[in-house]
C-alpha cells in the first residue's frame, strides 16, 4: 500500500485579509515568544549543553537577536553518532506502518504551525512571506510524499519466479546517519533528508548550519511531541568544520546526507570515502551540491514571459538558490528589446526587512554572503557592463541590491562560477546552437530553463541541455515534491532527485531471500 492521492500543500493566498492578519499575528507571536531562547542540544535523550555558545542574528537587522545555541566539540559529535549506532536495532525493527504515523502526525501539526514556521524563517534566514510560506509547504510535503514512499517500498518487490524455491527481495535501513542541511532552505530540505532517513528505519545526528539553527531546533522538537524516540534524531550545534567534520569521519557512520556548496561536499566525499579503523561499510554519500543555472532564451518565444521567469529566477530569495538563474543567455535577435523589457522590472523590486509584506527581497544571510557577492560584482563591472544594481543596500543588514551586467563572455568568471547572490549576468549569442553550447560550458549541472515555441529546438534541449532539472517556457526555480524530482549532474552533486519516486533507495539497501521449497 502506500498514500493515495498526494497532493502538494497549497501555498498560502496573501491577498486575502484574514491570511495577511494571521501571518502578522505569527509574526509578532516569533518575535515576542520565540526569539531570544536558549536552545539545548539532544544526544541519546537527552539535553546537552555545550561549555561554549553561540549567537545568531536577524540578518535583515542585525541588532535582533534570533537564539543563543550551543557550541559542541568532536566529543559531542562522537558521543551522538555513538547514541544514534546504540538506537538503530530497536528502530529498525519498528514497524514502517508506525514510522509513518509519527511522520504524518508530524506533517499535520506542522501545518497548522505553518505561519509560525514562515515567520521564523523570515527572521532567522531573511525569506519574504511568500518564500517562507513556500518552504514550510515544502516541508509538508516532503513529510507527506516519502511516508507514502516508504509504504511502496515494504511492498513485496517482483523477482523472476525459480521452481522449487520462494525467493523475495526486501529492503532493510542502513545504519547511523550525519544529516548536513543547508541554510538557504533550512527548514524543506532539513525536514525532507532526515525523515527520508528516519522512514527508512535508520538512526541520525542533525547538525544544522550555523546561520540557521533555530527553525532546525524547532522541528526536532515538534517530531519528539509527535512520538518520535528521542534516541532516534540527535540534534547537534556548532562548527561545520570540527562537529560536522566528526560526524562524517566517525567509524560508526553508515552514511551522509548532505546538501551545501560545492567545497564542502567536495571535502566531504573525499573523507567518507577513507575508511577508519573499524569500519566494515563503504559509506554512502548523498550529494546536493551547488549549480550556475541558465535561462536560454530563442529568438521565436514569449519574450515578456521570458523576461519574468528570469527575473524571478534571478532575484527571489536573493539568488540565494542552487536553482536560481544566475545567467540569461539571449538569442542576439532579442537581445536588445530583452533587457529593455528587464531592466524596468528588476529596478521595481523592493528591498527591505522580509517581515514587511510590502518587499519582494530581503539580506543576504550573513556578512559573508554579503562580501562574496560584493566581491563579484566588483569583478563584475570589469567583466561586463553594469546596466543596474551593482551596490549594497540597507546598513540595517546584509542587503545587496539586484544587479545585472550586460555583454558578458560565456567564459567570464561571473558567467562560470557560482555566486549564490542577486547577481544576474546577461549573454549574448547569434543562434540556438550557441546558446545551448553556452548553457553547458560550466562544471554545474543542476537545473536550467528554455523559452522557445520551436518544437524541434524544444526536442534537441530535452536532450542535450545537460542538467537534472530542465525546464521548457517556464522558469528554473520553483520544484514541487512529487512533480519535479530535484537533483543534479557533474559538480551539483549525486543527482539524488529528492522529492522523486527514487529517493528513499539511498538510505535502504536491498536484501535477497531465498528458500528450497521443494
Amino acid at each position: 500500500m502506500q498514500l493515495q492521492n498526494f497532493r502538494n500543500e497549497p501555498f498560502t493566498d496573501f491577498s486575502v485579509p484574514a491570511n495577511q492578519e494571521a501571518f502578522q499575528k505569527a509574526l509578532t507571536k516569533v518575535r515576542e515568544q520565540v526569539l531570544g531562547r536558549t536552545w539545548p542540544c539532544w544526544i541519546g535523550g537527552e539535553k546537552v549543553t555545550g561549555s561554549k555558545t553561540f549567537i545568531t542574528h536577524d540578518p535583515g537587522e542585525t541588532t535582533r537577536t534570533i537564539g543563543t545555541f550551543q557550541e559542541l566539540t568532536v566529543d559531542d559529535a562522537d558521543r551522538a553518532i555513538t547514541a544514534a549506532h546504540a538506537a538503530f536495532p530497536a528502530w529498525a525493527e519498528t514497524p514502517v506502518q508506525q514510522r509513518v504515523d509519527i511522520v504524518m502526525k508530524a506533517a499535520q501539526k506542522l501545518r497548522e504551525q505553518k505561519h509560525e514556521y514562515s515567520a521564523m524563517l523570515c527572521y532567522e534566514v531573511g525569506k519574504s512571506w511568500a518564500e517562507g510560506d513556500a518552504d514550510t509547504a515544502e516541508a509538508i510535503d516532503f513529510l507527506e510524499y516519502y511516508a507514502g514512499q516508504m509504504l511502496r517500498m515494504q511492498e513485496t518487490q517482483f523477482v523472476t519466479p525459480v521452481e522449487g524455491e520462494r525467493n523475495e527481495m526486501i529492503y532493510i535501513p542502513l545504519g547511523v546517519g550525519a544529516i548536513i542541511p543547508p541554510w538557504n532552505f533550512p527548514l524543506a530540505i532539513m525536514a525532507g533528508m532526515t525523515v527520508a532517513a528516519l522512514l527508512s528505519g535508520n538512526t541520525v545526528v542533525v547538525k544544522p548550519a550555523s546561520q540557521s539553527p533555530m527553525v532546525a531546533a524547532m522541528f526536532v522538537d515538534l517530531m519528539y511531541e509527535c512520538g518520535l524516540p528521542k534516541q532516534v534524531l540527535n540534534f547537534v550545534t556548532g562548527p561545520g568544520s570540527t562537529v560536522g567534520g566528526a560526524m562524517v569521519q566517525h567509524k560508526l557512520t553508515r552514511f551522509i546526507s548532505f546538501t551545501g556548496s560545492r567545497d564542502v561536499g567536495l571535502w566531504i566525499h573525499e573523507k567518507a570515502s577513507k575508511t577508519q579503523k573499524g569500519q566494515i561499510w563503504m559509506k554512502r554519500l548523498v550529494a546536493e551540491m551547488g549549480g550556475k543555472d541558465s535561462i536560454l532564451v530563442d529568438k521565436d518565444c514569449d519574450l515578456q514571459k521570458a523576461v519574468d521567469a528570469v527575473v524571478a529566477s534571478a532575484f527571489g530569495f536573493q539568488g540565494q538558490k542552487c536553482s536560481a538563474c544566475s545567467r540569461a543567455v539571449i538569442h542576439q535577435d532579442v537581445y536588445d528589446e530583452f533587457v529593455k523589457r528587464l531592466l524596468p522590472k528588476v529596478e521595481a523590486l523592493t528591498q527591505g526587512h522580509p517581515s514587511d509584506p510590502k518587499n519582494y527581497m530581503g539580506p543576504m544571510v550573513d556578512a559573508a554572503a554579503q562580501k562574496k557577492t560584493l566581491d563579484y560584482v566588483k569583478l563584475g563591472k570589469k567583466e561586463g557592463k553594469l546596466l543596474i544594481g551593482g551596490e549594497a543596500g540597507a546598513s540595517t543588514g546584509y542587503y545587496v541590491k539586484p544587479t545585472v551586467f550586460g555583454d558578458v563572455k560565456p567564459d567570464a568568471r561571473i558567467c562560470v562560477e557560482e555566486i549564490f547572490g542577486p547577481v544576474l549576468a546577461l549573454v549574448r549569442v547569434k543562434d540556438f546552437e550557441e546558446g545551448l553550447a553556452v548553457v553547458n560550458n560550466t562544471e554545474y549541472g543542476l537545473t536550467g530553463a528554455l523559452f522557445t515555441n520551436d518544437e524541434q529546438k524544444k526536442q534537441k534541449a530535452r536532450r542535450h541541455f545537460h542538467v537534472g532539472n530542465f525546464y521548457i517556457n517556464r522558469k528554473c526555480t520553483g520544484a514541487l515534491v512529487g512533480a519535479h524530482p530535484f537533483g543534479g549532474f557533474n559538480m551539483s552533486g549525486t543527482d539524488s532527485k529528492a522529492g522523486g519516486p527514487d529517493y528513499l533507495l539511498q538510505f535502504l539497501q536491498a536484501k535477497t531471500i531465498s528458500e528450497k521449497i521443494r
